[in-house]
């Protein structure tokens, strides 16, 4: 498995290396700049060509390439264009919510997802069926942001039993952090768990048909024990697949999610950098979010040697 893994780790090189080129040249070739944002709307422009010069931004496209890659060998994100922070710190202090409320919205998804998928398995055909895949077609359609705003408008503003914005970080106490991350991690979730119960239901309905299952069943084994210990641990390959590969939307609807809600965390941070068009910010924060998903979906990959012995690396 060692030598599996090392081949993984290097074939990610090319990967992230193509994702950092496409993002700099990206950045770079659209329309806006920073310089220009910095200095303001009654600045000169000796003003503002004095600005370009101190960001480098006056030096040729390959000049500033390969400045960047020596620094990114050296692991030196650079420096924030506005508040002048190392790049790594602003990632840094912003990990945290952004790291709760992805775990929250996790396992949420998968505790609506699972049960979900299973019953409408258990009962293919039925209106108990029917309704689960009404559920997720409903929930795979709405956009995030309007699954937030009618949580907020429903249990913040009309109940009263969450907070409409705002994060508590962990140092205040875990439930309170947990409180003001319900309504986030249900909006984020509801994407998530909708595809993950169709992955569920198509993939459980495969095994059930199986003869092993046929044969537990003839042998009178519950049929809750056929579902959760035979069939359900054959079934989790494709569905933990789908969680690898859900990590991208999830991440992607991390930067709505944190813009609805108002949490300082690295989605609001992306925003805020495209905006004021802060190339070593939104730089970085691609590579850190390509990263993570690579790691993520190597992690997937090692996974399948719980749930099927027959695979071997």
């Amino acid at each position: 498995m060692i030598p599996y893994i090392l081949r993984r780790l290097v074939s990610t090189i090319p990967v992230l290396a193509f994702v950092a080129l496409f993002v700099f040249l990206l950045l770079r070739l659209t329309p806006g700049d920073p310089a220009v944002l910095i200095a303001g709307d009654q600045a000169t422009t000796a003003q503002i060509e004095t600005i370009r010069e101190q960001l480098g931004l006056n030096r040729p496209l390959v000049e500033q390439l390969v400045s960047w890659v020596g620094q990114l060998a050296r692991g030196d994100l650079g420096r924030s264009v506005f508040s002048d922070m190392e790049v790594t710190r602003l990632i840094g202090l912003r990990v945290e919510p952004t790291a709760m409320l992805a775990l929250v919205a996790l396992v949420m998804a998968l505790a609506i997802a699972l049960p979900l998928g299973t019953i409408a398995a258990v009962k293919a055909g039925s209106a108990v069926d029917r309704a689960v895949m009404a559920f997720a077609m409903l929930g795979f359609s709405s956009p995030v942001f309007v699954v937030a705003f009618l949580l907020v408008y429903v249990f913040a503003l009309t109940l009263g039993w969450f907070p409409t914005q705002g994060y508590v970080p962990l140092s205040q106490g875990l439930l309170p952090c947990l409180n003001s991350l319900v309504l986030p991690g249900l909006a984020l979730a509801m994407l998530y768990a909708s595809l993950l119960a169709r992955i569920t239901r198509a993939s459980l309905l495969e095994v059930l048909s199986e003869d092993y299952v046929r044969t537990a069943h003839a042998k009178g084994v519950r049929p809750q024990r056929v579902v959760l210990r035979h069939a359900l641990k054959n079934a989790a390959i494709p569905i933990v697949t789908v969680v690898g590969v859900g990590i991208a939307a999830l991440l992607g609807g991390v930067v709505v999610t944190e813009t609805v809600f108002n949490i300082p965390g690295l989605g609001r941070l992306t925003t805020d950098a495209i905006l004021r068009r802060d190339y070593p910010v939104v730089q970085g924060l691609i590579l850190v979010f390509s990263v993570i998903y690579v790691v993520v979906n190597l992690l997937v990959d090692l996974s399948y040697v719980l749930f099927d012995p027959r695979i071997r690396y």
